[in-house]
């Protein structure tokens, strides 16, 4: 009994002190994640601000636009130039210190990128939600469930579908169908967008059985059932145009991946002994390589949620790209720190969920032996 008690406390002892380098590793890879944050929230104010440059850019528009309005407004035709001008000058004033702009930007700089972290958005300069509002929040978590919808349906169906193809052909290595494929891998090297035009001419212009683009027909259906078959008809040709881009350089590298594997000498022996195929995939093929098909997985989904600009205005798809493209054009920068920000933590918090689910997985890391840490 005696030394059951010491093997069981040592093994306490050692779990406990398992679980401390643990909780450190987490912390640790918890500060790596904030400090990249950061760092690329304020890369981004800087970037999207020019270091100060827009300022003067928008408060010459600020002037050209009260002076529009004062020279055009009847209220103020009355009124002589000089006293035109005054009044210019004061409406002028009172938009810049609305806006904050009569502040230095080095100063509004470390205020925009407080307010980021905490994911205090703020108000859109120019670009409302459909609304009405200006709270960059609302603006963008009303775009985002379409971008999820379509290019997370599509990343989640593209990486089952390579990932199944590339793992029969790096056990087919060398069949027709092994060298087909490999022989219209370059069709990956067209984007996605461009495919886009191709079927819509092909579907839509042509044979019209599929609609042009946009979310849902104009009037949309009223019954909500329709209204989301509707949807998902919308969706089809710019899902079917990302997964026909990717799938030949999809499939070929989860082929090669897998085939680096396939050809290990366990796997060799496990052919010999006549093992299940399926087993021989799960057990030594598929076992290995889970980490990397998780990351993959995980970096995709949330890659995804940031949509694609030139694929959603060829099919005028109102998510988080064409947001982003408008934003862009529009010099409206709280969106564009805004949807920097939001997947800036989403990528930190999915990088810092893998770095735990690998400690999981590989017991290396947690303990310290793989220096992880």
């Amino acid at each position: 009994m005696k030394k059951q008690y010491r093997t069981h406390l040592s093994f306490s002892s050692f779990s406990k002190r398992e679980l401390k380098r643990f909780l450190i590793y987490v912390a640790k890879r918890l500060v790596a994640v904030l400090i990249s944050v950061t760092v690329t929230c304020y890369l981004t104010i800087l970037i999207a601000e020019m270091g100060g440059f827009v300022d003067i850019v928008v408060i010459s528009q600020l002037k050209d636009e009260i002076r529009n309005m004062v020279r055009t407004s009847p209220e103020y035709a009355s009124l002589s130039p000089q006293e035109q001008e005054e009044i210019m000058a004061i409406k002028l004033n009172v938009t810049i210190k609305e806006r904050g702009l009569d502040t230095p930007f080095y100063i509004r700089s470390f205020i925009y990128l407080k307010n980021a972290l905490i994911l205090e958005l703020g108000r859109a300069n120019i670009l409302v939600s459909d609304s009405g509002s200006r709270r960059v929040q609302a603006i963008i978590f009303e775009r985002l469930p379409y971008t999820i919808l379509l290019f997370t349906t599509a990343t989640v169906l593209g990486f089952l579908i390579n990932l199944l193809f590339g793992l029969y052909l790096s056990r087919h290595r060398g069949s027709l169908i092994d060298r087909i494929m490999v022989g219209l891998t370059f069709l990956s090297s067209i984007p996605g967008w461009f495919y886009g035009i191709i079927f819509i001419m092909i579907f839509a212009m042509y044979l019209g059985v599929l609609p042009y683009g946009g979310l849902v027909s104009i009037p949309p259906p009223s019954d909500p059932l329709h209204y989301t078959l509707d949807v998902l008809k919308h969706a089809i040709l710019p899902i079917f145009s990302w997964l026909f881009a990717g799938f030949w350089l999809g499939v070929y590298g989860n082929r090669n991946f897998f085939l680096i594997f396939s050809t290990h000498g366990y796997v060799t022996v496990a052919d010999a002994k006549g093992l299940p195929e399926r087993r021989i995939l799960t057990r030594y093929v598929i076992k290995p390589t889970l980490p990397t098909i998780i990351t993959n997985l995980s970096l995709g989904i949330i890659g995804s949620w940031m949509g694609a600009m030139v694929t959603e205005s060829v099919f005028n798809w109102p998510g988080i790209g064409s947001l982003t493209y408008k934003a862009i054009n529009l010099k409206d920068t709280p969106i564009i720190v805004g949807t920097t920000v939001i997947y800036a933590y989403l990528l930190g918090l999915t990088m810092l969920v893998l770095d735990i689910i690998y400690s999981i997985l590989d017991p290396r890391i947690r303990t310290g032996l793989s220096g992880g840490y």
